[in-house]
């Protein structure tokens, strides 16, 4: 619990989580327990009063106690979120992420998606609700942004930070933002993001609007029709310059490389009418904060740079020879040519798996 407080607080500690999700009635920096007594939650009723009375019409309001929508605020080791209890999808997910966050040994193969321990089942989604419903499970703080922590990393596999994507998103244009985001802390000392889902009204044929969305699984999971990002950056901690922020709404669809990222950029107060939420809240939105796409590129990696990063990933988690051999093939097939990086990794693995292939084999001999 130390450990979540301290990575709540640190979020916080400059521009504060989501406002519409913060918790009033406790200090700014607590972390609320999970299903905390109903009791603790005070109306803030309009009429003034002596102070430490009681009105007879708040006794009475509470005497059983208030709804509850569960923890406004659960604290992991390097994010934070909210999570919509009815839908079983986060409704923000806030990180910060720097350099030395994004290196490291921790690798998401020996992470798997699971429930979220913290939230009671009922109200959780499941890895069956996902499987053969023809959506990917989505991170919106995604594991490779924690290489400097396996427990961080395993912790974005919790389910109460994934929402029902499209598979080409999740794999294509999302994964580019992603990557972009983690470049960032090449050129920012400081980034934090704040990603999640949106179902955005559409008009019908008879020109009225409204909000429809598929659920998937037993626990009727909510599909989004949309995801967000809001990327505010620093330069650093010591810098003048002022901040810098970006708001980008993409839809839950597949994207070709041919779109770039300022396509889907979106004023900030337009971002919080959609969602509902105020970014940033002790950010003066009015003064000096800068658009990131005037302050640095927006620019996603290319098809070819990206392919040779895919193809790289996919060497390194080989197992066996004949897998990689394909994964080359399917390179050569798109008719791009191997960097030397790709190159150097490839003759590596080559010769690990053929040590790997000798030792079984005397094993096999000598047993």
């Amino acid at each position: 619990m130390l450990a979540s407080k301290l990575v709540c607080r640190y979020l916080q500690q400059d521009f504060s989580l989501p406002k519409a999700f913060t918790n009033h009635s406790a200090p700014a920096k607590s972390v609320i327990k999970p299903f905390a007594r109903a009791s603790a939650i005070r109306l803030q009723f309009h009429k003034p009063r002596e102070k430490g009375a009681q009105s007879v019409e708040e006794s009475l309001l509470e005497q059983y106690g208030f709804p509850i929508a569960g923890t406004e605020t659960r604290c992991y080791t390097n994010h934070a979120l909210s999570y919509d209890q009815a839908k079983r999808v986060p409704r923000w997910v806030i990180e910060h992420i720097s350099k030395h966050k994004t290196l490291g040994n921790a690798d998401r193969r020996h992470c798997k998606f699971r429930p979220d321990p913290s939230i009671p089942l009922m109200f959780s989604a499941v890895n069956e609700d996902y499987i053969g419903s023809g959506w990917s499970r989505g991170h919106m703080a995604p594991a490779g942004d924690n290489k400097f922590s396996i427990q961080a990393m395993a912790e974005t596999f919790y389910l109460s930070n994934i929402v029902p994507q499209n598979y080409k998103n999740n794999a294509g244009f999302w994964n580019r933002m992603e990557m972009y985001c983690r470049e960032l802390t090449e050129r920012f000392e400081d980034v934090w993001i704040v990603s999640g889902p949106l179902t955005l009204p559409q008009t019908g044929d008879d020109g009225k609007k409204r909000v429809t969305y598929q659920v998937i699984g037993k626990g009727d999971v909510a599909v989004p029709s949309h995801l967000y990002k809001v990327i505010l950056a620093r330069r650093s901690r010591m810098s003048s310059e002022p901040l810098v922020l970006g708001a980008f709404v993409v839809p839950n669809d597949p994207i070709g490389f041919s779109h770039q990222l300022p396509e889907f950029q979106v004023h900030i107060e337009d971002l919080e009418k959609m969602s509902g939420l105020v970014f940033f809240p002790q950010v003066d939105k009015t003064k000096d904060l800068k658009n990131i796409c005037d302050v640095d590129t927006c620019k996603l990696m290319g098809f070819d740079e990206f392919t040779l990063y895919i193809t790289a990933r996919k060497v390194h988690s080989a197992r066996t020879l004949h897998r990689l051999e394909k994964v080359m093939s399917e390179l050569r097939e798109t008719g791009i040519e191997p960097d030397e990086y790709l190159v150097k990794l490839y003759k590596k693995k080559e010769e690990e798996l053929v040590q790997q292939k000798q030792m079984e084999a005397r094993e096999g001999r000598a047993g």
